[in-house]
C-alpha cells in the first residue's frame, strides 16, 4: 500500500486555486468583487439590477420619479406644505408690522392735532363781519409747536399718499415736490419738503418772480388776481403736493393747481392746516383735498 503524497509546502503552494465547477463560478466572482470593491459601491446592486430612481440623472435622462436637478424648477410649481406655511407666517408677520406702524402713526397724529388745535387763537369778525379768523401764528412762536406742526404734516402726507408711493415705480417718497402758496404756505412748506426729502417751489403774486414764468388767474371777492411760478420749477412728470394754511373759497389753490399742470407736473392733491367748510372751496379743486385740523363750520 502506497502512502499519500505529503502536502506541498507553502513555498510550493499554487498561486491560485483551480477553478471551481462552473455552477459556483458566478458566486465566487460575485463574492470576490464584493469583498474587494470600495466601500462606496459595496451596497449598490449591479447596474443591470438598479431601479430607474437609482440611475444617475442627466438633463437628457432624469429619473422618472424625481425632478431633474439640472433643470430649474418652474416658478409656477406649488411650494411644499412647509414652505407655504413659512411664507404664510412671514406674510402675516409683515402685515402685523405694517398694521402696528399704522396704528402708532395714527395715535401720534391724533396727539399732535390736539396740541395744535389748542394753540390756535380765534378773532371774530376779522377781516370782515361774520368771519371767525383762525390765527396760526402762536404755533410758530413756540419751537415745540412748530416742530409738532411739521411732524403732523409729514405723518399726514405719508399716510394719505402711501398708495401713490407704492404705485410709483422706484419711488421711496410720497411726493416729488411741495408747492407752497404765498404767503403763509411759505411758513411751513419748505420745512415739510425738507422732512420729506423733496424740493420746494413757491407760487407768488404776479411780478414777484424773476425770469420766465407761467401765469394763472383766479377770482377774488373784489376782482381778479394772478399767481405765477417760475418755468422749470416743476419738471414734467413730477408728483406735486400743494400746501397752504387755510382753504376758503378755493380760487387761489385752483390757480396753483393750474400752474402745476401748465409746467407738466402731476398734481397729487392739496394739504391745508384748516378749512372754512361753509365756503365750499374744495368743490373748485380737481384733486384730493386733505385738512390737518378739523373744519370750521359757519
Amino acid at each position: 500500500m502506497s502512502s499519500a503524497p505529503p502536502p506541498p509546502s507553502p513555498a510550493q503552494a499554487p498561486s491560485a486555486a483551480p477553478p471551481p465547477p462552473s455552477t459556483t463560478n458566478t458566486t465566487s466572482a460575485t463574492t470576490t468583487a464584493s469583498t474587494t470593491a470600495p466601500a462606496t459601491t459595496s451596497a449598490a446592486p449591479p447596474s443591470s439590477h438598479r431601479s430607474a430612481s437609482q440611475l444617475p440623472a442627466t438633463s437628457a435622462h432624469p429619473p422618472r420619479d424625481q425632478p431633474d436637478p439640472t433643470v430649474a424648477v418652474s416658478s409656477s410649481s406649488p411650494p411644499s406644505t412647509a414652505a407655504a406655511a413659512a411664507l404664510g407666517r412671514s406674510s402675516h408677520a409683515a402685515q402685523g408690522g405694517f398694521a402696528a406702524a399704522a396704528a402708532a402713526s395714527a395715535a401720534e397724529l391724533a396727539r399732535l392735532k390736539v396740541s395744535l388745535r389748542a394753540a390756535l387763537r380765534q378773532f371774530p369778525d376779522f377781516p370782515e363781519p361774520g368771519i371767525l379768523f383762525e390765527d396760526i401764528m402762536p404755533i410758530f412762536a413756540d419751537a415745540g409747536l412748530h416742530d409738532a406742526l411739521v411732524r403732523a404734516l409729514e405723518v399726514q402726507v405719508r399716510r394719505d399718499y402711501a398708495a401713490a408711493t407704492a404705485a410709483a415705480a422706484g419711488a421711496d417718497r410720497p411726493v416729488d415736490v411741495v408747492v407752497g402758496l404765498e404767503a403763509r404756505g411759505f411758513l411751513f412748506g419748505p420745512s415739510l419738503a425738507l422732512r420729506l426729502g423733496v424740493g420746494f417751489v413757491p407760487v407768488r403774486k404776479k411780478g414777484k418772480l424773476p425770469g420766465p414764468t407761467e401765469t394763472a388767474s383766479y377770482k377774488k371777492e373784489y376782482g381778479e388776481d394772478f399767481f405765477q411760478m417760475q418755468s422749470g420749477g416743476v419738471k414734467p412728470g413730477q408728483r406735486v403736493l400743494i400746501v397752504d394754511d387755510i382753504i376758503a373759497t378755493g380760487g387761489s389753490a385752483a390757480a396753483a393747481g393750474s400752474l402745476v399742470r401748465q409746467l407738466g407736473g402731476t398734481l397729487l392733491g392739496y394739504l391745508f392746516i384748516l378749512e372754512l367748510d361753509f365756503l365750499k372751496g374744495r368743490d373748485k379743486l380737481d384733486a384730493p383735498v386733505h385738512t390737518l385740523l378739523s373744519s370750521q363750520e359757519k
